[in-house]
């Protein structure tokens, strides 16, 4: 859950901090109070693009941060170690965002990220409802990823998209050879042979590359390598003071000290060892000082060597890997083009062989969804008869397709909002207050399925009132049992059922706005929603029926 929100020069926030709590936080104030700054703020933190006219006027930075508690940081820590980051500890979870002009920096736990791994993080931690998002519930892309959801059909979709994708791989080697004329195919051939010839002339290796890179720093550096073999041999070997000489001084004195002191022969052996050693690191130098080839005519060779590598890598890989990668590659393709019409006889087959076991797996995949659809319309109906529509009926009607990606299903989410009424397609319903309340079923029944710990509702009850507004109330606070909610809401039905209260208002200081949020309590709680109610009733008449529907909330939870 989100524990804090910290917000400083942001528009018209100058230092705000929001704290909420569990289950169902609403948050209410006058239109243009700045509610929504909240949403946008938490966007920002999740990874939204960053507009530079946000930042307070007269400030030449503004900050946003958030505090996350988690109980469960499994799917989070799973990205951040992905991305190479380190995991949080003990479900302690701090984004912060800074955005000045020129730039923005963006920090995880007090370590730098990406936009991408702030968008990443944000897929597993809040799911942003805004007040158009429904419109996504009409895309039977989406609608199709909301029933895979329900059902958890993992398995089975994974299984499909596997021998999918070889089918698919195999359908475009067809294509790749069907299309162009005898022409482009003759040019096609020559440009790959020249590669190939090209690599395969080269006889690369990564040992090679990596000898040819040694010996070229060995040899650019030769002399220098030389004379200081030199020095060492002559320090270790070599004349009055070396290291040899007193060492053999040292031996006969050893030698003479024997018969007298009983662990001289102890010394005199480990003497020994260390004469060997400064005779095999002489034979060292001198065998590499032998062996060290600098002669221009090797550099020549060795200068060849490199720029041949470096060429190589510059024009088909990274690394010598993935040239020799490439090379095999292309030797394939042009292996099919050469035999292009053998190749085509091949494929087929082939295809015809993937096409059959794509059908087996998306049938398994289609009974499973059908299982799966026949469960989701059950809940979302009963959901939606919890929202007002008592005699409404919703379904998810399957439908064959050719394969895709996604498997051999098209998908049609129906409604019929009451009795009598023809299932319509959801797409056709011109209603954005129904459309919103379906919307809201979907999530509640999709919450018992999801691990996302934060649900953000920015006036999802818009166009909707009365005694429909405190059934979408309630439905709110019972999707409140398993998930955070943040709902930004108009309607006192909907703000009276939330478990913490926040109020935002702005203020106008010496020629400046102000936006300041104030967690109500039970003094000042009724107050604000009997300002919400406000229409012709008395301020008394308000406040009673706001304590009203306070108590009764009250006795609901």
């Amino acid at each position: 859950m989100i524990r804090q929100l910290t917000i400083r020069n942001l528009a018209v926030v100058d230092d705000l901090q929001v704290g909420f709590g569990d289950g169902l936080n609403v948050i209410t104030g006058e239109t243009g109070a700045g509610k929504s700054l909240l949403i946008g703020a938490l966007r920002l933190l999740l990874g939204e693009r960053a507009d530079r006219s946000m930042i307070r006027t007269g400030e030449s930075q503004c900050m946003v941060s958030a505090e996350f508690g988690l109980s469960d940081a499994e799917a989070v820590n799973a990205v951040l170690v992905e991305l190479g980051h380190e995991p949080c500890e003990g479900g302690l979870l701090i984004i912060r965002r800074m955005i000045t002009e020129q730039s923005s920096r963006n920090l995880v736990n007090d370590e730098p990220v990406t936009l991408q791994v702030l968008k990443r993080l944000g897929e597993v931690l809040v799911d942003m409802h805004g007040p158009y998002d429904h419109q996504s519930l009409l895309d039977p892309v989406k609608q199709l990823e909301i029933l895979d959801a329900f059902g958890g059909t993992e398995c089975e979709r994974d299984s499909y998209r596997e021998v999918f994708a070889t089918y698919r791989s195999t359908v475009d080697q067809m294509e790749r050879l069907q299309g162009g004329s005898e022409e482009e195919h003759q040019r096609q051939i020559e440009f790959l042979a020249y590669r190939v010839e090209e690599i395969e002339r080269a006889n690369l290796s990564v040992e090679e590359e990596q000898e040819v890179e040694r010996d070229h720093g060995q040899a650019a550096n030769a002399q220098e390598m030389l004379l200081r073999a030199s020095e060492a041999a002559r320090a270790l070997s070599e004349g009055e003071g070396s290291a040899f000489e007193g060492l053999s001084a040292a031996r006969q004195a050893l030698h003479q000290l024997a018969p007298m002191v009983e662990e001289a022969e102890t010394w005199s052996a480990e003497l020994e060892q260390a004469i060997t050693s400064v005779q095999e690191i002489v034979r060292s130098l001198e065998g590499m000082s032998d062996g060290l080839d600098a002669s221009p005519e090797r550099m020549q060779w060795l200068d060849e060597r490199l720029t041949t590598y470096r060429t190589l890598k510059r024009k088909y890989g990274a690394t010598v890997e993935e040239v020799l990668e490439q090379a095999d590659t292309w030797r394939e393709q042009l292996r099919d083009l050469r035999e292009r019409d053998q190749r085509l006889v091949e494929l087929e087959q082939e295809r015809l062989e993937q096409l059959q076991r794509v059908q087996e797996a998306g049938a398994v995949l289609r009974a499973r969804r059908e299982e799966v659809a026949d469960h989701l319309s059950e809940c979302i109906t009963k959901s939606l008869a919890e929202l007002g529509f008592e005699h409404g009926f919703f379904d998810v009607t399957l439908a064959e397709r050719e394969p895709v990606a996604s498997g051999m299903d098209g998908v049609e989410f129906g409604f019929a909002p009451n009795a009598g009424e023809e299932m319509r397609p959801l797409r056709m319903i011109a209603s954005s207050g129904e459309i919103s309340r379906v919307m809201l079923a979907v999530k509640a029944v999709l919450a018992e399925q999801d691990r996302i710990p934060v649900l953000v509702f920015d006036e999802i009850d818009a166009n909707i009132g009365g005694e429909i507004g405190g059934a979408v109330g309630r439905k709110l606070a019972e999707v409140g049992h398993s998930h955070q909610l943040l709902c930004i809401t108009h309607l006192p039905q909907v703000a009276a059922c939330g478990r913490t209260h926040l109020a935002v208002s702005k203020r106008v200081e010496a020629g400046r706005t102000f936006t300041e949020v104030s967690l109500l309590d039970e003094e000042t709680r009724p107050q604000e929603l009997a300002r919400m109610l406000g229409g012709g009733e008395t301020g008394d008449v308000s406040l009673e029926h706001a304590r009203v529907m306070l108590g009764q909330q009250t006795l609901g939870f």
